[in-house]
């Protein structure tokens, strides 16, 4: 629906137990409703007056918008189910009424349940996460116009975008998932906390991109071997306990805000888009920080990285060539 964006926002983003067990920052629903109303502001000056969004229950988008006069708010949905499936079920009826583009609140986390209801979704992930590998950190007034900007068409999404690289998850039974940024496999029996990993236990990663001034997994990754989201590979860390005698390399690396850790390294190299490798069970394995697949004894499940994940929109070349329709208005 042209001259129409998307707003996906996560109302628990950026209030896990990492603020308890490390020093991660708080994204509170004061800075939520504060950013969706900066969005909001910067697409109305290039005109866009429909929005589409989730309805949750702290109500950040009405908060929001309830002063700002001239504008149509659509709620997609009429229910609820309380967990990260409502991103998903968000942005497949977004999908379903050819919304433009979306901004989307939240961390790697919401990011990944987007993309499950949504997979090539033309997005600009604002960062209200904790580990963030995936969202922005932009000004959401500029986020906003740029949105903006592509919804009327100002410029073309194929000239302000990219595809990000997706890791597929399959097996037996029907298994399917994926990630954005790390799918983990960890040998402990427990789910227990979904955001927090013993060193001890962790089995391997398989890293879509590796940067040393990153935090978590992708911060591990960086110091080992630098990978950004444009190189078409992806890479592979097999861990080792330190003092096992199979840990070959050692790094230290901030797993989380304000917290660094010393791991073992066994292996690590680099994969090609669809160059496959197996997990054996009994481990659980994460996604994107987050615990969310056991795989029991003898089962198996196979990883691959493609690009085809969500269009991720550039705001500042967006805004640069859109420039124009900000010229004698």
């Amino acid at each position: 629906m042209k001259n129409s964006i998307g707003l996906i926002v996560n109302p628990r983003s950026g209030g896990d137990v990492r603020r308890a067990v490390a020093a991660a920052g708080r994204s509170t629903l004061e800075d939520k409703v504060s950013i969706v109303r900066r969005v909001v502001l910067g697409a109305i000056a290039v005109g866009v007056r429909n929005f589409f969004v989730n309805y949750e229950p702290m109500q950040i988008v009405r908060r929001a918008t309830e002063t700002i006069r001239d504008i149509e708010i659509n709620y997609v949905n009429k229910s609820m189910t309380f967990t990260e499936e409502d991103s998903t079920i968000a942005a497949r009826l977004l999908k379903e009424r050819e919304v433009p583009c979306v901004a989307v609140l939240g961390g790697d986390g919401t990011n990944r349940a987007v993309t499950k209801g949504w997979q090539n979704i033309p997005i600009i992930p604002i960062s209200t996460g904790t580990n963030n590998a995936f969202p922005v950190f932009i000004e959401p007034t500029v986020a906003g116009t740029a949105l903006g900007l592509v919804a009327i068409r100002a410029v073309s999404l194929a000239d302000v975008s990219n595809p990000a690289k997706l890791i597929h998850v399959s097996g037996k039974e029907e298994i399917t998932d994926l990630a954005l940024i790390d799918a983990v496999a960890v040998d402990d029996p427990y789910v227990g906390s979904l955001e927090l990993f013993d060193s001890k236990t962790m089995v391997m990663a398989l890293l879509t991109r590796a940067d040393p001034a990153g935090i978590g997994f992708s911060s591990v990754g960086g110091h080992l071997k630098p990978l950004s989201s444009g190189d078409d590979s992806a890479l592979f860390v097999r861990f080792a306990p330190v003092g096992s005698g199979r840990d070959l390399t050692k790094v230290k690396a901030a797993t989380a805000p304000g917290h660094y850790e010393t791991i073992g390294i066994e292996e690590v190299k680099i994969l090609s888009f669809d160059e496959e490798i197996s997990v054996s069970g009994e481990v659980l394995l994460a996604f994107d920080g987050e615990r969310k697949l056991r795989v029991p004894k003898g089962g198996t499940v196979r990883l691959c990285v493609r690009r085809d994940g969500p269009w991720v929109i550039d705001p500042t070349k967006t805004v640069s060539l859109g420039r124009h329709v900000m010229v004698d208005v």
